[in-house]
């Protein structure tokens, strides 16, 4: 299988992504779920002419009249109508929130008043139309597209979706997971090391990427280089929506992956591509229908393919065109020796540019631990310029709707 450019391989990768499905929730557990359904105004809003402060309600045509002392014929609290009708010389007493009757055509705030039993007298300059008023349907009309699907549900969109009587809300389904990483050098944290082994840190990194989808998965292990070992647990694991390998994924005597997936009849896609760090990753599809991504074993390439190619899949899957990116300047120069499309780790500046950060090599374990996403240098360009603009992935994206 020839060695795919990034560009080919993100192609691939987008033509076989399709939704997990759609689930009807209640709205209390619909925290950072991704809105499958457009949502539209039941009412107009506000539904009435809305009190935006406390005060006294009056014909403005009083007040051009000279009128300052009236006579309050009725406090209007919130959630209550108006008994009575409002003529001239007369106001109500008013509270924040509390729907104003259609003549009452302004509102004198609480502090520019003097009260006495059932008199006011007023104190303002002049008033505008509907001063202090919120007019009905001024924020939306009913029928009015208010939220456009996908949508991550933020606690602002939560309190929409309450507002507009979403007691239930369709969402796209999370996808059933499972996570393996391999390697006889790998242990856990927890257990004792010797000099030549080194602990499963990207088990956790993997653990924690997706928990930001709030994603845990239902299968997480680890198995040593052994082949008959990982086709039972690879033949567990394709039961499932999405499989995630770690490293073994190469060319060495011990790198099982590739060929135990063909065995297990799994369709690869892609293997390899002409990327750095991460170039031998490798993307199949199972005959159950899972999806497979075996990331190579450094720490920065397996952040790096998640970021790049796994998000990619899952916001495909959620409805999204494409994970977010931005077009930012880079701050200094920076030279690549190689014809690869290139990842690497930046920080953020406080005027909006990426500043490069030196590390040394994919197995650094401190590559990114100052960054905020990863910068991509094209295939073909050997040199980025200072202030050109480059492509960023920010590690913790907001989920942004198209709109």
């Amino acid at each position: 299988m020839s060695l795919k450019s990034f560009e080919e391989a993100i192609a691939i990768l987008s033509g076989i992504s399709g939704s997990f499905g759609k689930e009807r929730i209640y709205l209390e557990e619909a925290d950072d779920r991704i809105l499958a359904e457009n949502i539209y105004a039941d009412r107009d809003y506000p539904p009435f002419n809305r009190a935006a402060m406390d005060g006294y309600a009056i014909m403005q045509e009083d007040w051009e009249k000279g009128i300052r002392t009236y006579k309050i014929i009725e406090t209007i609290f919130t959630g209550q109508p108006a008994r009575y009708a409002l003529s001239s010389g007369n106001c109500y007493k008013i509270m924040t929130g509390a729907a104003t009757p259609e003549m009452a055509n302004a509102i004198i705030r609480r502090e520019d008043a003097e009260e006495s039993e059932n008199q006011v007298t007023l104190r303002a300059g002049a008033l505008k139309n509907y001063q202090n008023i919120a007019l009905k349907g001024e924020d939306s009309n009913t029928g009015s597209l208010l939220l456009s699907a996908p949508l991550k549900c933020t606690p602002q969109v939560i309190a929409l979706l309450a507002t507009v009587g979403k007691a239930t809300v369709e969402v796209y389904k999370r996808p059933k997971v499972a996570i393996i990483t391999t390697g006889d050098e790998i242990v856990s944290p927890a257990a004792g090391i010797s000099p030549f082994q080194i602990r499963n840190s990207n088990q956790y990194l993997l653990r924690s990427l997706l928990s930001q989808w709030k994603i845990r998965p239902v299968l997480c292990t680890h198995v040593d280089d052994h082949k008959e070992k990982l086709t039972s647990i690879l033949s567990a694991a394709l039961e499932t929506d999405l499989v995630i390998i770690n490293g073994a994924v190469s060319a060495g005597d011990a790198d099982h992956v590739p060929a135990v997936l063909q065995e297990l009849g799994v369709k690869t896609l892609f293997h390899k591509v002409s990327i750095r760090p991460g170039k031998p990753i490798l993307i199949g599809k199972a005959i159950s229908g899972a999806i497979v991504f075996a990331l190579p074993g450094n720490p920065l390439s397996c952040l790096s393919t998640f970021i790049v190619f796994v998000e990619h899949y899952l916001y495909r899957c959620s409805g999204y065109e494409a994970r977010p990116i931005q077009m930012l300047p880079v701050l200094k120069s920076r030279t690549k020796k190689h014809p690869l499309t290139e990842f690497f780790p930046v920080a953020l500046g406080h005027s909006g540019g990426l500043s490069p950060i030196s590390f040394n090599g994919s197995g650094d374990v401190t590559a990114t631990i100052q960054a905020h996403g990863l910068a991509m240098q094209p295939a073909a360009s050997l040199q980025l310029h200072k202030d050109e603009l480059i492509t960023f992935y920010p590690f913790n994206p907001s989920f942004y709707s198209p709109l």
